[in-house]
């Protein structure tokens, strides 16, 4: 059988850089939480939890928590949160670090100096993912939040408004593209802001060039990853055999015995070891 694994599979920049601040708390003898987990890979978060991390889910969480670490996940939180947060540092009580992606801070940025402005703001994205929650919690007033065509075709247009659009970081970038093409159409002042990471559309690209060779597919991520899904979405309509794994354990080789080519790729959550493990036990076919 052969096994290829695309280029970016696994970590991205973000996700890698806050991991690896967690780890490194964990050496400075104080007790480490994240609010929210750090990233959305099950193995990851379980293996921290092992070492004594605590993953906080709600701000009212951080009462009564002193002379800790509390790391703010890859995905950002709104600005209250963040705010919230950061008076616990001034108070003398904890230390705060920011692990949010520096590409989830630029979007931060944009929809809060452009709120302020006037400007509607839009957002193309999932509304139960904690990045879009947290991008929605910087903007002056409430946000649009669409993630489909049908969603953006119902947008009332007023051409009395001013309107800017962003996108969250792993969102699909086709269909970005179409509910772009959608608003401008209605929208006549619309300042588009394409802030899909480099990252993302690269490891979206390299599917679907994988999926167009391969027999069968292998999407490795956490079940709860948004570009996971988006990852596996895409692959299934190039490759009919594509299947959606979080590690080794959940990979029945009895289901690739007919074929000759098998490709891998993994959200921007999971860390090469389980991609490294999936790809041994292929070879081994």
């Amino acid at each position: 059988m052969i096994v290829r694994v695309a280029e970016s599979a696994g970590f991205c920049f973000g996700i890698e850089r806050a991991v690896k601040t967690v780890y490194e708390q964990l050496d400075g003898g104080k007790k480490v939480y994240t609010f929210g987990p750090i990233t959305h890979n099950e193995t990851v978060c379980g293996e921290l939890e092992e070492k004594g991390v605590h993953i906080l889910n709600d701000i009212s969480e951080v009462d009564g928590i002193k002379d800790s670490v509390i790391i703010i996940r890859s995905h950002g939180v709104s600005r209250d949160i963040y705010d919230r947060l950061k008076e616990t540092e001034q108070s003398g009580s904890n230390t705060i670090i920011d692990a949010t992606c520096t590409f989830v801070k630029k979007i931060h940025k944009t929809v809060a100096e452009k709120s302020a402005e006037g400007f509607e703001v839009i957002i193309v994205g999932d509304m139960t993912h904690p990045e879009v929650q947290g991008i929605c919690g910087w903007c002056k007033k409430s946000a649009i939040v669409v993630k489909s065509a049908d969603e953006a075709k119902k947008i009332n247009a007023d051409s009395e408004k001013n309107y800017v659009l962003v996108a969250q970081t792993t969102f699909n970038s086709n269909k970005f593209k179409e509910i772009v093409e959608i608003l401008q159409q209605t929208l006549y002042n619309i300042l588009v802001v394409n802030s899909i990471c480099n990252a993302t559309e690269k490891r979206q690209r390299e599917t679907v060039e994988l999926a167009r060779i391969s027999d069968a597919m292998i999407v490795i991520g956490g079940k709860h990853s948004s570009n996971t899904k988006k990852l596996f979405e895409i692959s299934e309509k190039e490759c009919k055999d594509t299947y959606y794994i979080q590690t080794r354990d959940d990979l029945n080789l009895e289901e690739f015995k007919s074929f000759r080519c098998v490709g891998i790729t993994a959200g921007a959550s999971t860390p090469k070891s389980i991609i490294k493990e999936v790809q041994e036990l292929c070879q081994r076919k």
